[in-house]
């Protein structure tokens, strides 16, 4: 058990550094939770690029410490789109990135494939951080329309907080 858990820990560290040589960049520091008025005004801001392109989708946000602050499903999505969005805003508040750069480092192939075996992590296009004043104050995860799609919805509710 302690083997496993060691291995799941320096899986998170690899994963970690090489997404951050993927960006060059450090990510920015955290920062306090994203107000219920600010998550409401992302979500309006997603909704409304959804419904603009009519891709059903369902839009979860979360804090800075990865709790779901807010979740709506549009008319029509599956409903297995529910805990995709959540798990791509949960993702991309603990990573500090956008889901993509996990998608786009699997894509790469070789020991990027073990990304896939990271516990709690969705290595799926869709998941942005959502920046205020230079600091994470959480993500916002939107599945339901195909992968590009659905990162174009969350980054236009993550850019409303700019």
């Amino acid at each position: 058990m302690k083997t496993a858990k060691l291995s799941a820990l320096i899986l998170a560290v690899s994963v970690t550094v090489a997404a951050a040589a993927a960006h060059a960049q450090a990510p920015p520091p955290y920062g306090p939770p994203l107000s219920l008025d600010q998550a409401k005004k992302a979500m309006a801001a997603a909704e409304a690029e959804a419904r603009k392109n009519t891709w059903s989708v369902t839009i979860a946000i979360v804090d800075s410490g990865g709790n779901l602050v807010m979740m709506q499903r549009l008319d029509n999505t599956q409903f297995g789109s529910t805990e995709v969005a959540r798990q791509k805003a949960h993702t991309a508040a603990a990573f500090k990135r956008s889901t993509k750069v996990f998608s786009d480092l699997i894509a790469q192939g070789g020991g990027n494939l073990r990304l896939l075996k990271l516990e709690g992590a969705s290595p799926i296009e869709g998941g942005v951080p959502i920046v205020v004043n230079g600091q994470i104050v959480g993500a916002i995860g939107v599945s339901g329309a195909t992968a590009q799609q659905d990162a174009q919805v969350a980054q236009a509710g993550a850019d409303s907080l700019k």
